[in-house]
């Protein structure tokens, strides 16, 4: 999608467009998943380490309850996936692209705060 030799010059990035239709709404959806603090914190805390419900909530001190809606969300999102070891599930991000979207979208927000 991006030139990544461009060092932030906006008419060197190259965007596959026009956007097909059908990607619109998954990629609507994926912003708004992206537009809540809570999930934030998550994706934040999983991109330095995988974990479980248990750590996440003891870090970000919530309840067990919030965290697990908050990551099914993300699930059903794509961002995070979960692998299980007898009774123990652990969260990740999903794949790098959901790093390089979270890097991208604190990068923006560094340069303007």
């Amino acid at each position: 999608i991006m030139n990544e030799n461009t060092e932030g010059k906006l008419h060197n990035l190259k965007l596959d467009v026009p956007i097909a239709e059908k990607f619109v709404q998954p990629m609507a959806d994926t912003f708004k998943v992206l537009g809540d603090p809570t999930r934030i914190r998550i994706l934040a805390l999983l991109a330095e380490n995988e974990s479980c419900v248990t750590n996440i909530a003891e870090t970000l001190e919530m309840t067990q309850s919030a965290i697990s809606h908050q990551l099914r969300l993300l699930r059903h999102a794509g961002l995070v996936k979960f692998t299980k070891t007898g009774k123990e599930v652990i969260y990740s991000l999903d794949d790098n692209h959901v790093l390089t979207l979270f890097a991208q979208a604190l990068d923006h927000i560094k340069h303007r705060v």
